[in-house]
């Protein structure tokens, strides 16, 4: 015969050591022993049968006597892709030993056999397909309950290490893979935690695919993420809550297709850390994952090991940037970075650096350049472990910043409000108002009563930016735009509810007659933006969150009779610059803010659960 392809360890081997292992094929006095030796292992249930008929004991016994071609069909049937069939996982410790050397000498005999290897074992990454019977009809489910899915999710991965040993390049064959076997998002979050589960596992012991599995990971996780808003999640959140302490005498009545389940269909948790929202239940278990796996690369013994955590967010940063920033209305997949900067100062100082160089970079897209400034401003108000001098540090950098972009404005010809033109100081300007709402309590809490946060405070020249030709208040997020007119009122570091309220006329329907019939213009907010960091609502993420996370503290009653102190008429003339002469109507008074106003406009983020709340405050004197 030619050379063997194939080398088999034998169990029961007395003779030999567990190691020793025989050429199959080399003689018929070899398979003669072989069929002894093996007789336990070839007749332990479940019995392989062959593709054509017939046990591989019958196979072997017509080798014995010399008819070959039932015997190379074997090899082609163990070796082809069908090999996944073989339920080997649930055998004998033996058999399952066996079957790992085979693999070995299989794929190191024959590369070809590799993928198809690789193949099967991914898809034992997931709980087991079982069939149940329901009715007439048999419906396919996973095993969710199957106490050995970790000692089989080790074995898979003891394969797949055994299999790299014989061949180096196993990583560059196995990402393929785990991409195509990745399961569908709407599968069920168990299936979906165990793939995960084992690709973090993956990415550990062949580090060179950590980069590109945690790119996988993110991508899917942002997938969810985008697929239902945080508005959704906490209504699905209070609907269950309501429902679980309401009265259920109506149940029944109206529920005619009840087999009918949709997707966003509630149901009260079975357990306190389940979320009810099943889109938010499968995010929430795969992100408390990724952020478990993140505190467990970056942390040895209970310390931090700064060139791992570097090198983590090495890669984190870069699919930050290829999938994070371009993406809009994702509410919890960024939290992986926020988790990860609050070990060390330095990582979120990097971060804002980072960020900071997007902002300013000219040949960067308008999209990504206002999408960093979302960040840092969200970054700036609501990570806790943020020191004072690095926010102060931030706002003079973005101050300065939205200085020069004035003084390159003001003699040209597009020195005008319109966000398309200048998007990016518009953001920039969110962001400092932003940061600005959260921690002015913190920049003013100098000694001399105040004194020293006052001048730095009037030193940032708010008045400059506000009373621009660019309008900035017309285009930031009303919410956000109230809170920083009352506080800087209240301090005097700029009056801008003349200006707020000059732009809200400019917002109300304007119907004309033209000589296509009548039409109507209506002006809105079209800055449309988002805080990247806004509260995390996921149960088992927010324990990780929640410890390192600035929630919005509510303003006490001395405080808000603080802000509705009335303001002199004579600041307010005072205050008019030229920008405002001749859009005011000319008459003795300024039309004050009604509540009625900004019912459309003027409110908090409606994904925001932590965010200021919806505050009116007037100008007493008007």
């Amino acid at each position: 015969m030619a050379a063997p392809l194939l080398h088999v360890r034998l169990p029961g081997d007395a003779s030999a050591p567990a190691s020793a292992v025989k050429t199959l094929g080399t003689s018929r006095t070899g398979i003669s022993d072989m069929l002894v030796l093996e007789d336990n292992f070839f007749n332990s249930p479940p019995r392989k049968t062959v593709r054509f008929g017939g046990t591989v004991t019958e196979v072997l016994l017509k080798y014995k006597k010399g008819e070959t071609n039932d015997f190379e069909l074997l090899k082609s049937q163990l070796s082809d892709p069908d090999i996944k069939r073989l339920p080997w996982l649930k055998r004998s410790q033996t058999v399952v030993e066996e079957y790992l050397a085979f693999l070995g000498n299989l794929v190191s005999a024959q590369t070809v056999y590799l993928r198809p290897c690789l193949s099967m074992i991914a898809s034992h990454f997931v709980p087991p397909r079982v069939m149940i019977k329901e009715g007439d009809a048999d419906v396919s489910d996973s095993d969710d309950e199957d106490e050995s899915l970790p000692a089989n999710f080790d074995t898979c991965h003891r394969a797949l290490q055994i299999i790299a040993r014989y061949v180096p390049s196993t990583p560059w064959f196995l990402m393929p893979i785990l991409v195509e076997k990745f399961p569908f998002i709407r599968k069920s979050e168990r299936i979906l935690e165990c793939y995960v589960h084992n690709l973090l596992r993956i990415s550990v012991y062949f580090p060179t695919l950590r980069h590109e599995i945690l790119e996988l990971i993110i991508e899917r996780l942002l997938k969810l993420d985008v697929s239902a808003s945080r508005q959704d999640i906490e209504d699905a959140e209070e609907t269950a809550t309501r429902t679980c302490v309401g009265t259920d005498s109506t149940e029944g009545l109206f529920n005619m297709d009840e087999d009918e389940e949709t997707e966003h269909e509630t149901k009260a948790p079975e357990r306190p850390d389940e979320m009810v929202h099943p889109i938010g239940e499968r995010l929430d278990l795969l992100l408390s994952l990724l952020l478990s796996y993140i505190k467990d690369v970056c942390y040895t013994d209970g310390k931090i090991d700064n060139n791992k955590t570097k090198d983590l967010y090495r890669d984190l940063i870069n699919i930050f940037d290829k999938l994070l920033l371009p993406t809009h209305a994702s509410c919890h997949v960024q939290f992986f970075m926020f988790y990860l900067c609050s070990f060390k100062l330095g990582f979120a100082e990097a971060f804002l650096e980072h960020l900071w160089k997007k902002l300013q970079d000219p040949n960067n897209p308008a999209i990504i350049r206002q999408a960093a400034a979302n960040y840092i401003g969200s970054f700036l108000a609501r990570a806790k472990f943020i020191p004072l001098i690095t926010v102060k540090s931030c706002l003079d950098l973005l101050v300065n910043w939205l200085h020069i972009y004035l003084n390159n404005q003001d003699s040209g010809t597009k020195a005008f409000c319109d966000v398309a033109l200048h998007g990016p100081f518009y953001s920039a300007c969110q962001a400092v108002f932003y940061a600005f709402v959260f921690r002015h309590k913190q920049l003013l809490s100098g000694n001399l009563k105040e004194v020293k946060g006052l001048r730095y405070l009037q030193s940032l020249n708010f008045e400059r930016i506000v009373m621009s030709q660019l309008n900035p208040l017309k285009i930031c997020l009303p919410s956000v735009v109230n809170f920083f007119a009352a506080i800087t009122n209240k301090y005097q570091l700029v009056f801008c509810y003349t200006i707020i309220e000059r732009n809200h006329r400019q917002m109300l329907p304007v119907i004309r007659n033209t000589a296509g019939g009548d039409s109507v213009q209506t002006c809105t907010n079209p800055l449309d933006t988002f805080f990247p960091f806004d509260p995390c609502v996921l149960k088992r993420s927010k324990k990780f969150i929640d410890p390192i996370y600035q929630v919005w503290e509510d303003m006490s009653a001395e405080e808000l009779q603080e802000f509705k102190k009335p303001i002199k008429k004579e600041m307010i003339e005072d205050e008019d610059d030229d920008f405002l002469k001749g859009e005011v109507p000319q008459n003795d008074t300024v039309i004050g803010i009604t509540p009625s106003s900004f019912d459309a406009h003027f409110r908090s983020p409606s994904s925001s659960m932590g965010s200021p709340p919806v505050l009116y405050m007037p100008d007493q004197s008007l």
